[in-house]
């Protein structure tokens, strides 16, 4: 599994964007500078973000969002199963 997150990722299921394997790693987001933690979906070539519009919800149920543009850096949290630590040792050292 790559290191890299995703040019596009969202945290809603019904979406083309949702991957559940690469959001239970943690997708940390860097939004002009500044470290977010409500992102609904990102793309990193388009460079927007969107994020809930508070508690507000469309007549489906669905959260409201508000797409944001500007600088945008995704990284993973945690890594990959079964990448150790250690992945520069030599075995048997």
């Amino acid at each position: 599994m790559s290191d890299t997150p995703p040019d596009r990722l969202s945290s809603n299921p019904r979406s083309p964007h949702f991957e559940q394997s690469l959001l239970e790693r943690g997708i940390g987001i860097r939004f002009k500078g500044l470290q977010r933690h409500d992102v609904e979906e990102y793309c990193l070539s388009e460079g927007w973000i969107r994020v809930a519009l508070g508690k507000k919800v469309d007549r489906h149920g669905n959260a409201l969002t508000l797409k944001l543009s500007g600088e945008v850096e995704a990284w993973f949290e945690r890594p990959a199963e079964g990448v150790a630590d250690g992945a520069d040792e030599q075995p048997g050292d």
